[in-house]
């Protein structure tokens, strides 16, 4: 899913921004469907928002911060060198911001300084996770909605351990915090 905070003409209550979640289909299997992340409905949308106005669509774009949020592989005991030794993320310890030197994810210097600040006033907590450079990773749909419209962007989720298989597992506390930073972004952005 993906928040887009932007100021937009149409927002309720006299404010000139709107806050627009956007929840896909067919993540998993690469969002090339009517339904996934990779169709022009995110632009079309925005698009009509802007009430067709090109040059008022491209100010507000240049306001705005999509938030990709997913899931993040939390540090499995049984495989610790699998992640980097200061990038650790673990179950029950906060949200957690997702790097990538191969750009697999979307987060970039901005976009982590921004959530950083975010969470710092709210007192959320924030972790970091780094893929290492030889290891393979998977990817999300942040650097898809990244290129495709042009907005700053921040890969997050709440780490689990085992994704993907039958026995996949999160914290309890984690939705808590993910909860309360996307308030914070939708109430404070």
């Amino acid at each position: 899913s993906s928040g887009i905070n932007a100021e937009w003409p149409l927002r309720p209550g006299g404010s000139s921004s709107a806050a627009v979640l956007c929840l896909y289909d067919h993540e998993e299997v690469g969002s090339q469907s009517a339904h996934g992340a990779g169709t022009e409905l995110t632009n079309l949308v925005l698009q009509r928002l802007s009430g067709n106005n090109s040059e008022l669509l491209a100010k507000c774009i240049a306001k705005s911060f999509l938030l990709s949020a997913d899931q993040v592989h939390a540090v499995h005991p049984n495989y610790v060198s699998k992640h980097e030794s200061n990038f650790q993320p673990a179950v029950n310890g906060g949200i957690c911001m997702k790097h990538n030197s191969n750009q697999r994810y979307a987060t970039t210097a901005m976009g982590a300084a921004l959530l950083r600040e975010l969470a710092l006033r709210n007192d959320i907590p924030l972790q970091e996770v780094m893929v290492r450079n030889d290891s393979p990773c998977g990817s999300t749909i942040g650097p898809i909605m990244s290129a495709k419209t042009a907005l700053r962007t921040v890969d997050l989720g709440c780490p689990q351990l085992s994704m993907h298989s039958i026995r996949e597992m999160g914290g309890a506390k984690d939705p808590y915090h993910a909860v309360r930073l996307y308030k914070a972004f939708y109430e404070q952005f």
